[in-house]
């Protein structure tokens, strides 16, 4: 594994990391190990603690060169409050790219990371591929999502004492119990992401792409806040089959996993062999 840093728009620097030999896929995952008390939470809540690692070995032994960067690890320890746009963050992604000294290559991000990767490729020629996972390109929850980060801000800017619930005896997707430990700047980033991304036509960004794409999320990924979190449904699942002959016949892959909901489609072992068999099948 080699390293390596790269220096963002706000002049912060993030580690990069590279490993293996073929075509390149960019990775913004985490790239270590969490620790033995955050995984434990983490698994409380339904997610993976362990996916990015996961999906760097795995994509290194299917053939391919992996640059992997933990871009939301980095934006929590290094928030860009005002400036983490969508040219702001396509910049940082070209920025870790250029750390590894790539040209060409593949994108794969989840959730807020796979909008970044529509972001990146309207931007951009140096794509060979896009994998988007639990964020629709068509029919997006932009709206939806600046109602959720707005909610979150709010909550991040009041004293702790008022936030219910504890961080550990959870039940997966049981975010009223959820309890806000996030800075105001931190929280203030992504409604400065999503106050951006307003008047974003993602039809016309979905539809004008001609290098492989491939869009994918749990068939079950759909989530329902309440009034403290907004009071909207953010609808992930529903758009990629409500869109999905309008995106195929545009030229993209549309898979929807049975079973899964935005969680635990982004576990390792289910998003690996999927992410897996897709590349190699246009790279």
């Amino acid at each position: 594994m080699t390293g390596m840093d790269a220096v963002l728009h706000d002049g912060s620097t993030i580690d990069v990391v590279a490993v293996g030999d073929g075509p390149v896929v960019v990775l913004p995952i985490r790239t270590v190990a969490y620790d033995p008390e955050t995984a434990e939470t983490m698994r409380a809540w339904g997610a993976d603690p362990d996916a990015g690692p996961t999906m760097i070995a795995g994509l290194r032994d299917a053939g391919f060169r992996v640059i992997a960067a933990d871009l939301e690890g980095h934006r929590m320890a290094h928030p860009a409050a005002e400036t983490l746009t969508p040219e702001s963050l396509s910049q940082d992604l070209l920025v870790i790219a250029d750390a590894a000294d790539v040209d060409r290559f593949a994108y794969a991000g989840y959730s807020w990371l796979a909008l970044c990767g529509l972001q990146l490729a309207i931007r951009t020629d140096r794509l060979w591929a896009l994998a988007m996972g639990g964020y629709p390109p068509m029919g997006g929850p932009y709206r939806e999502m600046l109602a959720v980060t707005r909610a979150a801000h709010a909550e991040s800017t009041a004293p702790q004492s008022t936030a219910p619930g504890s961080p550990v005896d959870v039940e997966s997707g049981d975010w009223d119990s959820a309890q806000v430990t996030t800075t105001p700047s931190q929280t203030r980033q992504f409604v400065t992401l999503y106050e951006a991304l307003q008047d974003f036509d993602d039809a016309h960004a979905a539809g004008e792409l001609t290098i492989p794409r491939l869009a994918y999320a749990g068939a079950d990924d759909e989530i329902t806040y309440s009034p403290r979190w907004g009071g909207v449904t953010v609808r992930i699942a529903p758009p990629l089959r409500e869109h999905q002959t309008e995106l195929e016949a545009a030229g993209w892959t549309v898979r929807l996993l049975p079973g899964r909901d935005h969680i635990s489609a982004m576990h390792g072992d289910v998003t690996l062999p999927l992410l897996t068999t897709w590349l190699r099948s246009v790279a």
